[in-house]
């Protein structure tokens, strides 16, 4: 597994796709609902960059059971990304412990090379608001349980990836 983090718009997912591309078999995991049309354009520019080079497959929440269901069809699977895959478990109301630790469980045991990608959302003020503050802490403590079970771990500052493990 392979663990690409960074702020907002910092070029991780860019990053998390061109290491995929060393790969000859390619998947697209995408958590991503086009609730207004801000996010339906940032899927749009997504898709865009990657172009048909992944097949790709869309699941807001039971991304545990299409990792299972893809584990050994193909090389790689870039998984985009957790920070909108948590935000996903909060706003759908399920038990947002119980999916995140399906899904670290469903990576430990994977065949098929898994990219990564998320936020460090924890650099900034604390939030004022109880939700931000879980949503937070939640999303920090998750990356540093995939951080450890990861075998590469980059972050992505100004598009420019450092090697941090």
């Amino acid at each position: 597994m392979i663990l690409v983090t960074g702020g907002i718009k910092s070029g991780k997912s860019t990053v998390a796709l061109n290491k995929a591309l060393k790969y000859q078999t390619r998947a697209f995991l995408a958590t991503g609902v086009p609730f207004d049309e801000e996010m339906k354009e940032r899927i749009r520019r997504h898709q865009e960059e990657r172009r048909n080079l992944f097949d790709t497959y869309e699941e807001p929440v039971e991304v545990s059971r299409v990792l299972r269901t893809i584990d050994g069809r193909y090389d790689v699977v870039v998984f985009e990304c957790l920070t909108t895959y948590l935000g996903n478990l909060y706003y759908y109301e399920v038990n947002v412990q119980e999916h995140l630790g399906k899904f670290i469980e469903t990576l430990a045991s994977m065949r098929t090379e898994v990219i990564i990608v998320t936020n460090e959302v924890g650099w900034g003020i604390i939030p004022e608001n109880k939700l931000a503050r879980e949503f937070a802490e939640t999303l920090g403590k998750t990356n540093a349980k995939l951080a450890k079970l990861a075998s590469e771990v980059y972050l992505v500052v100004a598009g420019i990836e450092i090697r941090i493990k």
